[in-house]
């Protein structure tokens, strides 16, 4: 084994060495970013809460272990867990998995060095939570979560190749995840429903459905938790929520269509454009407010270092739950009036006022989740704009 210089740190209860590097890269010897440790705590809240909504111990998949961080916080952090399995291709990441393990006195963790997709067939019905944390897409490897996941069980997913799911890069995401994207005001959001609506249609094959329970967009990436539910009947009618969503770029109008080969319009029904198309993908919630309340009422009892930014972002995620798909930008719309902008306040203010549903989103500090038609913002836009 080459020896290498250490770097030690520390996250929430837990504490790990691996290798230094210059920068944050799947070429390091082991693959640490200290950029995703808000992405740790939020799971290890996550993941507290289903094994308490379970009532059992349960066992853990860490499917690219890197230096262990993730696997090892979880065995060390989170009550009622049983057998933790971490995953390594590389020989050198295993090394600081064993090393990280009795640096922090555990058992009960096994350090395995398969390709991602064959353990998971290997270990079919094993897990009750299984973590796909890869370096770039997740798409490869959901086919094998789908064989390998158990009823209710929790499959925890992140994507960083944002740019695709965006569409900054469309063939990209045709190409991984069978959808096309459009880079819209809203693109974020799409991104993860293009992600939730690829997993829903990989499990399906197996007569498994998803229940998103948490969703969120944050810097480089995107995370989703979502619960795994068995059987035919479940999973044709969670199918349902699989569909499209259509946007005008000259008069900001979207509007959503459920089905995978439901007719679509193709003309813009308020200005008579053509309208762009975005899916397949998942249009069913994407938040679910009783699991998020109960992963902020988790963190009075977890060690997190990132307290105040988990808090912040459960709180606005907890304000999307049962909101319609898709936000409209204040900025943008404002722009295509060529006036400036009134206070965001009180034009979601006016909007409730008016009968709508009216909501912040964590997706845009300026995106507002409403189900006005976006000749109702502009009049409210407009008349707020008058007012000045």
């Amino acid at each position: 084994m080459e020896e290498y210089k250490t770097n030690t740190i520390e996250e929430g209860l837990t504490k790990i060495e691996f290798p230094e590097f210059d920068k944050i890269s799947s070429d390091a010897p082991v693959f640490y970013n200290p950029n995703m440790e808000l992405n740790r705590d939020l799971s290890i809240l996550a993941i507290q809460v289903f094994q308490k909504e379970q009532d059992r111990e349960i066992n853990i998949c860490d499917l690219f272990g890197g230096s262990g961080i993730r696997g090892i916080r979880y065995k060390n952090e989170i009550d009622g867990i049983g057998k933790v399995s971490i995953n390594d291709i590389s020989e050198v990441a295993n090394h600081y998995e064993r090393h990280n393990i009795q640096l922090n006195n555990l058992n009960d963790i096994e350090v395995y060095q398969h390709d991602a997709s064959m353990f998971l067939r290997l270990k079919r019905g094993e897990f009750d939570v299984i973590d796909i944390d890869p370096f770039g897409t997740p798409s490869p490897f959901l086919d094998s979560a789908g064989y390998c996941a158990k009823r209710n069980s929790l499959l925890c997913v992140t994507a960083t190749d944002t740019s695709a799911l965006c569409g900054t890069y469309k063939e990209p995401c045709i190409r991984k995840y069978n959808a096309k994207p459009y880079k819209s005001e809203y693109c974020h959001e799409t991104g993860i429903r293009i992600l939730a609506g690829f997993v829903a249609l990989t499990l399906s094959k197996y007569a498994k459905c998803i229940e998103v329970k948490m969703s969120h967009s944050t810097e480089h990436y995107m995370r989703m938790y979502l619960e795994v539910k068995k059987g035919s009947k479940k999973t044709d009618e969670s199918l349902k929520n699989i569909g499209y969503i259509s946007h005008c770029k000259h008069c900001l109008h979207r509007q959503t269509s459920n089905g995978l080969a439901a007719p679509i319009e193709e003309v813009c029904p308020v200005c008579g454009e053509k309208l762009i198309h975005a899916g397949p993908l998942w249009l069913g919630n994407i938040q679910n407010n009783e699991f998020i309340t109960k992963m902020i009422d988790e963190t009075e009892n977890k060690k997190i270092n990132k307290e105040k930014e988990a808090l912040k972002l459960l709180n606005k995620c907890i304000v999307e739950s049962g909101a319609p798909a898709t936000f409209y930008d204040v900025h943008t719309i404002s722009k295509s009036l060529k006036v400036s902008a009134p206070k965001f306040d009180l034009i979601l203010d006016e909007l409730k006022k008016e009968g709508f549903v009216a909501k912040k989103t964590h997706f845009n500090p300026l995106g507002i989740k409403t189900n006005a038609d976006v000749e109702s913002i502009k009049n409210i836009i407009v008349k707020l704009q008058n007012k000045i």
